[in-house]
């Protein structure tokens, strides 16, 4: 059975193949010159790692001494760990305390980047820990959004609260939430709109959502998640910067890391944001999701 690092490894594959082809392209030449860090520069910004974390890296690696004798596989334990140094900081775990109850979790990011699958495949894996788990179809305005939440509801014996078809998304949460206390769930997740193109009425509407939430439970949000589609490269990192604009993200999932060649998006995201990634998805499949570890993404991403 393949776990989860060696289908990170295969989901990371487009990635690091360019990444692997670059290095070694690089390291044919005599020594560590000027053109060689300019060429690794290059190969990273390919890959997405972004102008923050590739400054990092080439100044923790211009430090070392490698020559056309170096040996590749050397080379890239090195540059692994110096990626590691970068990211390991956003290595968190995700903890649900258990003293809030329920522990609500709102999910925001644009529409497309996997935020409805993603809380089916979060809300199946804390069924299984043995939490009490119901959903919140709050994108009220995408009938498909509510359709594939209640699909994923029905498949893992979920409860998913949802209402008609463009109706309030606040008056929603409020209600939801009220039948979750009753119902004496553990956790909520709450999938909301991610309408990027009018920022203001999106702002006012997520900013609704949370002041309902608030009147049923004070801290709540308790965790509120971003995901992030790897396929878009740094409009990835753009999202982060433009939703925490909006609320208080204090989490990241990134999915779709087997579809992308530019896996290099986590680094830059992580190093320039400094906010946990909890996260990560390689497939489709509720277990193609999985917590972040730093050292095995970086492993990944250079194919070691």
């Amino acid at each position: 059975m393949v776990n989860f690092f060696q289908k990170l490894g295969l989901g990371l594959k487009k990635t690091s193949e360019n990444l692997s082809r670059g290095i070694t392209d690089i390291f044919t030449k005599e020594s560590l010159s000027d053109d060689v860090v300019t060429d690794l520069e290059d190969v990273l910004y390919t890959a997405d790692v972004g102008v923050q974390a590739t400054t990092e890296i080439i100044e923790k690696f211009s430090a070392k001494k490698f020559d056309k004798k170096s040996d590749i596989n050397q080379i890239k334990q090195e540059l692994c760990q110096d990626i590691v140094s970068i990211i390991k900081p956003s290595e968190q775990e995700f903890v649900i305390d258990k003293t809030k109850k329920p522990f609500v979790v709102l999910m925001v990011g644009v529409n497309g980047a996997g935020k409805t699958t993603t809380i089916g495949k979060l809300g199946k894996k804390f069924k299984e820990l043995g939490y009490k788990i119901s959903f919140i179809a709050a994108d009220t305005f995408r009938a498909a959004a509510v359709e594939q939440l209640v699909v994923w509801g029905e498949k893992n014996n979920i409860r998913v609260f949802s209402g008609a078809n463009g109706c309030d998304s606040a008056g929603l949460c409020y209600d939801g939430l009220k039948e979750a206390e009753k119902q004496g769930d553990d956790i909520v997740f709450i999938d909301t709109a991610g309408r990027l193109q009018n920022k203001k009425d999106l702002m006012e509407e997520l900013q609704k959502i949370i002041r309902v939430i608030k009147k049923i439970s004070p801290e709540a949000p308790h965790k509120t998640l971003i995901t992030i589609d790897a396929t878009t490269g740094q409009n990835g990192l753009d999202q982060v910067k433009t939703f925490k604009e909006l609320v208080e993200v204090n989490g990241i999932v990134i999915t779709k890391l087997d579809g992308s060649s530019k896996g290099g998006i986590l680094v830059a995201i992580a190093a320039e944001t400094k906010i946990p990634v909890y996260f990560i998805g390689v497939g489709e499949k509720a277990e193609d999701m999985d917590v972040f570890k730093a050292e095995d993404f970086a492993k990944g991403l250079l194919g070691l």
